[in-house]
Order: C-alpha cells, then structure tokens, then sequence
C-alpha cells in the first residue's frame, strides 16, 4: 500500500462507535473496589462510550469464574437492564471442550444482556482456517450478537493474529458482527478494513491500537483499554472529527501521547499505569493493580500527571 492510498483512505466527517475497556480498581486491603469501578462504568456510559468487561484491561486472565460472574453482575447493576455492554468470553488455562468452554462463556454474558466477544485461545493456534470457522460458527449457533478478536501475542500469550483467509471466514458468519483488532500494526488494520468494505459492509473492525488511536480516520471503530483512562476526552475527540472540527487534532495528540506513555515495553504493564493515572485524576481509590500484573516504576505518577495536565484534568 503506497501511502497516497493510505491517505486516500481517511473518512473525514464519520461518526464513530466507541467501547472503552474498563479497568478493574483495587483497594489497598486487596478487595475490588466495586464503587469506583461502577462509577467509571457510570461515567463511560454517561460520555457516549459504551463499556467492556473482563477484557485484559480488567485482568479476565487473572479472574476466577466466581469473579468474572461478580463483574457482569456489577455492571448490570449499574448500567440497568436496557444498556448494552461488551464482556470477555476467555476460556484460557480452562481443559474442557473448546466449543464447550466458550459456549458456556457466551451464555453467562448474555443472560446478563452483555455481547460477548471471544478472546483468542491457544487451543486454536495451528488450526486451519477452516477448523477455526467450523469452531465459530459452532460457538455462535442460537446467538444474535457476537464479536471476534485478534489480539497480538504482545499483550498475552494467548493472543494471535488470523491470516485473511480465516478473518474472511469469520465474516461469513451472520451472528459475528465485528471484530477487535489488537495487532498494533496499521497496514495491518488497513487490510481488514478493505477486507471489510468489500465482503461485509456492515461489519464493524474495532480498532485496539492504543499506539494508533488515530485508526478511527480510516473507517475502524474503537475498543481501547487506553479510553478508560478519559472516557470524556475520547467522547469529545470523536465529536470533533463527526463534526470536522480543527480541534480535533490537538486533542487526539494530547490522547496518543498518554498511549505512547502507558503503552510502551512492557505492554501488560499499561494496566498499573492506568490505575496510577486513575487515581490521579482521582477516579480510583488507590493505584494498586491486580497483584498478578506487571509493575510500572514509582516515578510513573509523574510522567502521567504530565499527560494528566495536557488533557486538562489535572491542574
């Protein structure tokens, strides 16, 4: 792709669809801090963004099932019965049936009226593209709203990238709607999109590029861990590009660079940066991440107040 095709691609004036992954906050007694986590979702929802549980941002591969089930029942609660919401359906580190595990993950969401979106596993890794649209269409039978998700080994060793052929083939199937691409690659990202506009119109690809939030200008929606640091300021972005706003830029700017800082090496650890900044703008109780994760440094409350001030929440 040359990049005037590249540039050619842009959608100038597109409404787009936000999801923000939510972070699960802790409290310094090691308890979930479930008012604050609630109140984010409340938040997220109240901006124009809609809300995602048990992705990597909550921590789904450090959850037990009691606790995941304790997530999709906080987020009815606070969202009530008619909002709708995306959940993790992750069968990692599970030994039953690989259809058998998923479908029991899609059923629990959606008897809580969640969409669920189903996580890559390594018990499909060397399948066939063909192997791997039999498993999806199996999983979807009897469901109306399902999403699929590329997810780069990067952020978890369950993760994988489908060749086109097999995303193609996911496409095909009615009950999948869209899919989240966390391949951090554009190009990539890119391919899907063309993919996309000549097979299936109406399927949406949900750009988890935090390093390229900017893929909203060439046709991808979002589902970023990175729009749960500032839901309200991802809200406003998208406005601005709807409405041709020169604003635009400079906020997204202010944006991509908070995802350049919580996003770098090592990537997993971009969910301790999103407690340290939550906790600085005072949206959470502590900046404790899941025990289980890895660690930013203790200067990194200063590097992000910075990143804090350039989005004016912070003084």
């Amino acid at each position: 792709m040359t990049i005037e095709s590249l540039i050619a691609s842009k959608i100038p004036r597109r409404k787009v669809q936000g999801i923000a992954a939510a972070l699960l906050p802790y409290l310094p007694n090691g308890k979930v801090a479930v008012e604050a986590f609630q109140a984010n979702l409340h938040a997220t929802h109240a901006a124009g963004l809609m809300n995602a549980v048990n992705m990597d941002t909550g921590y789904v591969n450090y959850l037990s099932e009691a606790e995941k089930e304790d997530v999709l029942r906080w987020t009815r609660e606070v969202l009530g019965s008619n909002t709708p919401f995306i959940a993790g359906a992750y069968i990692e580190h599970q030994s039953a049936d690989t259809v058998t595990l998923y479908r029991q993950r899609v059923e629990q969401i959606v008897r809580q009226g969640g969409i669920p979106i189903l996580f890559p596993t390594t018990h499909l890794h060397g399948h066939s593209p063909e192997a791997k649209e039999l498993v999806y269409r199996v999983i979807c039978e009897g469901f109306e709203h399902v999403l699929a998700f590329e997810l780069s080994p990067v952020f978890a060793q369950s993760g994988e990238i489908f060749d086109e052929d097999t995303v193609r083939r996911i496409m095909d199937i009615p009950a999948i709607k869209g899919m989240k691409h966390s391949s951090l690659d554009r190009l990539t990202e890119v391919a899907r999109l063309k993919l996309r506009d000549r097979q299936r119109p109406d399927f949406r690809i949900y750009t988890g590029n935090d390093l390229g939030i900017d893929m909203i200008e060439y046709g991808s929606d979002y589902l970023l861990g990175l729009a749960s640091f500032a839901p309200e300021r991802f809200a406003e972005r998208d406005r601005l590009w709807e409405n041709g706003d020169p604003a635009y830029y400079a906020l997204s700017d202010a944006l991509q660079h908070l995802g350049n800082v919580a996003f770098r090496d090592p990537v997993p650890a971009y969910k301790h940066s999103a407690a340290v900044f939550l906790h600085c703008t005072g949206r959470i109780p502590s900046d404790l991440a899941h025990p289980k994760n890895r660690k930013r440094p203790a200067w990194e409350v200063e590097i992000l107040r910075d990143c804090a001030h350039r989005l004016g929440l912070v003084r």
